[in-house]
């Protein structure tokens, strides 16, 4: 399948104007990715530091038998329904790396704020500029350079491309997004917005507001609207960021527990020599998956399904960390060849959970 001229255009567009920062950003990804191990390029102390609080088995497998060592770095807090599921996903992780001749470990944790709850207060002026504090703690959990991949837990608006910024930051690892999903679907958006309605004229009062907002957002999950959480995550699936098709399964079950088991093996096999593993993603470090083309897949995503307009923000942020340069420019012309293929509320009636019953992004 030949790809549109537009789009042709401006990939080519954009690989002319980013080629010099480029070549010094994957220089730097070949420097650090031609370092010994940690465990044999740093000191003694170092490294007694880096696993004193592990068990004999971990350390074992980690100094001496030179086996991968994930880093996770989760936005888990219990106060936020997108990132309440998170609790137990380090423990799953973590067994499934023993299980596969592994190791992982929390290399940090990463603020998560939900516009949701902030907005209309003084804590909203703090929203974007988490964006870059997630960003440095996700370097700072990745400093101590003892990794060999990574796994990165986060779903809502500020948080994924924070993460994903911090991450590029040591692009020469192999990383991969592990989704929590959206909650079930509630009270319809119709007939939410037909109480809030009733509220303004005076119909209603405050209580039956509070119930009918309560039974939109009712459990563990991103919200259901398409927003810049549920589109953070259409962006990393069109990068190839995540599981294949993992962004809109429910937080709870059993497929759940698969993609984020199978997220772990997924990234372990990108760490292979390919002399060890005949796989195309051998040795596929974030810095270079993330290459142009990658991120004109995200903008045609985010254009092709109506999401947020944040990510005009978000995604040049994003970009330019890979040493990649884009504009609204860019944008804009990507918008006049790429049609709208879906309608998720606010910009139609069905929510994400709908948007996945129909194929969601694999559709």
């Amino acid at each position: 399948m030949n790809t549109h001229i537009t789009i042709a255009s401006v990939t080519q567009r954009i690989q002319n104007r980013s080629a010099a920062l480029r070549e010094t950003y994957l220089a730097e990804l070949e420097q650090m990715a031609s370092r010994q191990l940690g465990t044999d390029r740093m000191g003694c102390a170092n490294i007694a530091h880096a696993v004193a609080a592990w068990p004999t088995q971990d350390k074992f497998k980690i100094v001496s038998e030179k086996a991968p060592n994930i880093a996770i770095v989760t936005a888990y807090n219990d106060m936020l329904s997108a990132h309440a599921p998170y609790q137990s996903y380090p423990d799953r992780i973590k067994a499934t790396a023993r299980r596969l001749g592994a190791n992982a470990v929390v290399a940090g944790g990463v603020p998560a704020m939900c516009d949701g709850v902030t907005q209309g207060t003084a804590g909203m002026e703090l929203s974007l500029f988490s964006r870059d504090a997630i960003a440095m703690s996700t370097a700072i959990g990745l400093s101590h350079d003892v990794f060999d991949a990574a796994l990165m837990l986060g779903v809502c608006d500020k948080i994924v491309p924070g993460l994903l910024i911090g991450a590029l930051q040591f692009g020469h690892l192999p990383t991969l997004f592990v989704p929590a999903g959206p909650m079930g679907s509630g009270l319809s958006n119709g007939d939410k917005a037909k109480v809030r309605e009733q509220y303004a004229q005076g119909k209603v009062g405050r209580a039956e507001l509070l119930q009918a907002e309560s039974a939109a957002y009712h459990g563990v999950g991103t919200c259901t609207f398409y927003g810049t959480a549920n589109s953070n995550q259409m962006l990393l699936e069109a990068m190839g960021l995540h599981v294949p098709g993992a962004a809109f399964v429910p937080p709870i079950g059993d497929l759940r527990d698969q993609l984020t088991e199978h997220a772990v093996k997924m990234v372990l096999e990108m760490t292979r020599k390919p002399s060890e593993l005949n796989l195309s993603k051998a040795r596929a470090p974030i810095g270079k998956v993330v290459d142009e083309r990658c991120i004109v897949n995200a903008m045609v995503a985010l254009l092709a399904t109506g999401g947020s307009t944040n990510h005009l923000i978000h995604w040049v942020a994003v970009a330019r960390s890979a040493g990649i340069l884009i504009d609204w420019n860019d944008f804009s012309d990507l918008s006049d060849v790429v049609p709208l293929l879906c309608r998720v509320y606010p910009n139609g009636s069905a929510d994400v959970n709908q948007f996945q019953a129909a194929g969601g992004p694999s559709l």
